[in-house]
């Protein structure tokens, strides 16, 4: 089981950045990294967080808020970018705009050899999907590249995802029972 890791600020401020920037719907597979961001749109009245049962519904929602008036956002773990590698030809198709955050695992101090090969292939697949990838990989950058990243999609109708440092996020504990 894991242990949810403290809150940073950097994890406050995507929630910030998405508020200001006029995000109303954020669609997720629940995930530690994004726990604090997920916890703040389902406290805020004016944002819906909506949970998914698998991330390829999240380019779904996306499309479907935007058609529907409303700026929306993905949140995923690297882990989940190859189950949304078809549905992200609607995006190039339709082109909408899309924005969706990505916390990283097989990098930094990994322990589940099974997350290392999706990871080493997020930025590779998203790229050739389209989408533009930017990185964030300390504390201090966070928040102007996800400013960056949602002004790209929503402003320059953009494709765009901010892949999170799993350094970012630090080790991961478990706790044996």
């Amino acid at each position: 089981m894991s242990e949810e890791q403290p809150t940073n600020p950097w994890q406050e401020s995507i929630y910030q950045v998405l508020k200001s920037g006029g995000i109303k719907q954020v669609s997720y597979v629940p995930d530690a990294g994004h726990a604090h961001v997920i916890r703040r749109v389902h406290a805020d009245p004016q944002m819906r967080g909506i949970v998914l049962t698998t991330e390829e519904e999240g380019v779904a929602v996306a499309s479907g808020a935007w058609l529907g008036g409303q700026r929306s956002t993905l949140l995923m773990q690297s882990s989940g970018v190859g189950n949304c590698i078809n549905m992200m030809s609607l995006l190039q198709s339709c082109r909408f705009p899309f924005l969706t955050l990505v916390t990283m695992r097989g990098e930094y101090a990994e322990f589940n050899p099974w997350q290392v090969p999706m990871s080493k292939a997020t930025q590779g697949s998203m790229e050739l999907m389209g989408i533009t990838v930017l990185r964030a990989e300390r504390a201090d950058e966070v928040e102007d590249v996800v400013s960056a990243a949602l002004d790209a999609a929503f402003e320059g109708g953009e494709q765009v995802a901010v892949l999170l440092s799993q350094s970012l996020i630090g080790r991961k504990k478990w706790i044996r029972n």
